[in-house]
């Protein structure tokens, strides 16, 4: 009797179970997929030249700050999704109005590392700048110490012997209608380093309005790109090349200056 009741039992559950709807296979064991990520908020993207788990290397665009200011809250910084872990961080910085290579470290050990390399001078920077006047050599080095002063409009670097060791080694790339397109390396990372240099060589760089020609409605953009940028890490060997923005390209190619938007 208790055998039939224990076997009525057994069919039951049986029956139940042959009506239960079976989920398939791919939505029982595959994985649900995530779109592509992206390391900005939506619609604040900046084109990126390299990416590493660690690392991105931005393009960073003129007119775009690297930090907020009082000024503008739109900036490279606001514009990266943060990590739960904290991060990323710039490695290093760029003028508001200058374009091109920007490092960003994703984790804290890879800002580290970063930070090392440009306090040791094991970072390769190349600019582009095109220059108002004629430079008589097709190359050399200048060597003008650097030195921030204030005064009632505000701060800016001079050359003074009292200053920060500033190297910066030049050559002409392109002549043209008055102007110069030059490559800049520079040897030290001082602030406006490659701006004062240009000026202090007597061809200040186009569109400068601190250290070039004084400011007008006319007045183009400031033709500095930061073209390069090459760093080899015990944990990563990184390079990346940026293309001049719009408004200097269109100079170098009014200046006759073949290949000069080629990355």
């Amino acid at each position: 009797m208790k055998t039939d009741r224990k076997e009525r039992i057994r069919q039951a559950k049986a029956s139940r179970n042959a009506h239960k709807p079976r989920r398939l296979p791919s939505q029982a064991d595959s994985p649900a997929t995530e779109g592509p990520r992206t390391p900005f908020y939506p619609g604040m993207d900046i084109p990126v030249l390299l990416e590493t788990p660690r690392f991105l290397i931005l393009g960073k665009p003129a007119g775009l700050a690297v930090h907020p200011g009082p000024s503008t809250q739109d900036s490279v910084e606001t514009r990266l999704l943060p990590h739960p872990r904290g991060g990323p961080w710039l490695a290093h910085r760029l003028d508001t109005d200058t374009s091109g290579c920007l490092l960003v470290a994703r984790r804290k050990t890879a800002l580290i590392e970063a930070q090392a390399a440009f306090q040791d001078r094991q970072v390769r920077k190349l600019y582009w700048a095109v220059v108002v006047g004629t430079l008589p050599q097709d190359s050399g080095e200048i060597d003008a110490p650097l030195l921030r002063k204030s005064g009632p409009s505000g701060w800016r670097m001079v050359v003074d012997a009292k200053g920060d060791e500033a190297r910066t080694r030049w050559r002409v790339l392109g002549r043209g209608k008055g102007l110069c397109w030059v490559e800049l390396e520079l040897l030290t990372g001082r602030t406006h380093q490659a701006r004062i240099h240009c000026a202090a060589l007597g061809t200040p760089i186009l569109g400068d309005r601190v250290y070039g020609a004084a400011a007008g409605p006319s007045l183009p953009g400031l033709h500095l790109l930061a073209r390069s940028l090459e760093l080899n890490l015990p944990s990563d060997t990184l390079a990346a090349e940026a293309s001049p923005p719009n408004f200097m390209a269109e100079t170098l190619q009014r200046m006759g200056c073949e290949g000069a938007t080629q990355s």
